[in-house]
């Protein structure tokens, strides 16, 4: 490597002195190792679900000419394949991350493979709810036996799922509360990874999968008090933005902080949504009956979630001043305020606007402050969309939407011009 030579000759000059040397040919070769490693990683989890989804068509190809004997073989092969190759791996390569991420991953999708085809030999009732559910069930253990953070992520997507089949496919039968007990359950694993390796891709995916899940998940308490989950997902995605904004995330990169993103525009969609009379409407017409609220699982939904967002916005602003706050950080109190009002008064709706036309302007300020081009524009496009929505929404005279929008895109172009200009003098 040339790298090497010019260490040398660094040394032999006395620029450098041999433990720094050392220390720099350390760094590139762990970082060489490192990059080898995570592609190993990559195409064994490929390898395995290739030669798994492979196995599977042969065997569906000649399903019908097979007897049943064989059918059930043939269902408890992949199975016992999967399971002798999480053995080798913890007896021989434990260590190795692509060979436990891979075994499990065959092993993961041998158990779905399995329960399905016995389900489908033997002429076992049931839907896919249950069959989901029994096996996300069986393979909780792989999570933690085999320390794979592949089968955590197939695992969260295996549970988001059956909480929506059964939470909204059903409705209204049943609530499907064991989804949350499904999901504390992995949260020991996204602990670990955020302790021993947060700068991971696989702990990157987990901060997306996991309050993606829950944002699915939280709907299916719905039943007699739907108004009140306009509160509970208002909190959920301020507890989602604060979260983002944690120390953990300060210093990362904007793709790898889920949590901010899907906060933000949650808040950003439903308040938009919400800028719209119709649903204001339909609250000032509904009988409000306070216990009834009081005793539901929205009104349940609603209080954690708030609790929640509440307390990491007293921490979002202990080491800061409210002038200093992030934009979205108090939305979600502001529309609990809005809320309430709605219930009695069309103010609300004035209000709704007036939340995302400050929130638009604040964001921009903040690019402008951060010298971020991508956060002044984000709020530019705020303002926009707002625009857009009035557009449609009222009754307004052609040239007036017209200035509008030309004062929104002047906006545009003047805002970014000037923050470029100000890199260039400042360079």
């Amino acid at each position: 490597m040339s790298i090497q030579k010019d260490l040398q000759e660094l040394v032999k000059a006395g620029v450098i002195p041999e433990t720094t040397a050392q220390n720099i040919r350390y760094y590139y070769a762990h970082k060489e190792n490192h990059s080898g490693n995570r592609l190993f990683i990559i195409f064994g989890i490929l390898g395995a679900l290739l030669t798994g989804l492979g196995i599977i068509l042969i065997i569906a190809h000649n399903w019908d000419d097979l007897s049943r004997p064989v059918k059930t073989g043939f269902a408890f092969l992949p199975l016992l394949s999967g399971q002798l190759a999480c053995t080798f791996t913890l007896l021989k390569r434990k260590d190795q991350a692509a060979w436990r991420e891979s075994s499990s991953t065959f092993l993961f999708l041998a158990i779905g493979a399995a329960i399905s085809l016995i389900s489908q030999i033997y002429h076992i009732p049931g839907d896919m709810g249950e069959f989901t559910l029994s096996w996300m069930l069986l393979c909780l253990p792989l999570i933690y036996l085999m320390r794979s953070s592949i089968t955590s992520l197939l695992y969260l997507t295996g549970i988001t799922y059956y909480v929506f089949y059964t939470g909204y496919y059903t409705y209204p039968k049943v609530i499907p509360y064991t989804y949350w007990l499904l999901l504390l359950s992995a949260l020991p694993h996204y602990y670990m990874l955020y302790k021993e390796r947060p700068g991971s891709n696989f702990t990157t995916f987990h901060h997306w999968f996991v309050p993606a899940s829950i944002a699915v998940a939280l709907g299916t308490v719905t039943r007699s008090s739907g108004q009140m989950m306009l509160v509970a997902y208002m909190s959920l995605w301020g507890l989602y933005y604060l979260t983002g904004q944690l120390g953990f995330f300060r210093n990362r990169s904007t793709v790898t902080n889920g949590y901010r993103i899907i906060g933000s525009l949650g808040t950003v969609i439903m308040l938009l949504v919400l800028s719209f009379d119709r649903t204001w409407i339909h609250l000032r017409t509904e009988t409000f009956e306070l216990g009834k609220t009081v005793n539901s699982p929205e009104f349940l939904a609603a209080a954690i979630t708030t609790l929640l967002a509440g307390y990491l916005l007293y921490k979002h602003l202990q080491d800061r001043t409210i002038m200093g706050m992030k934009p979205m950080a108090p939305v979600f109190i502001l529309f609990i305020i809005a809320f309430i009002i709605g219930h009695f008064s069309a103010l609300s709706v004035i209000l709704i606007n007036i939340f995302i036309l400050l929130t638009g302007l604040l964001t921009i300020r903040e690019g402008a402050r951060q010298d971020h081009l991508g956060v002044l524009n984000y709020g530019l496009l705020i303002i926009t969309a707002l625009t857009i929505c009035r557009f449609f929404d009222t009754e307004l005279s052609f040239v007036f939407r017209g200035i509008l929008f030309v004062s929104v895109g002047a906006g545009f172009f003047a805002s970014n011009y000037w923050m470029l200009k100000k890199r260039k003098n400042e360079e």
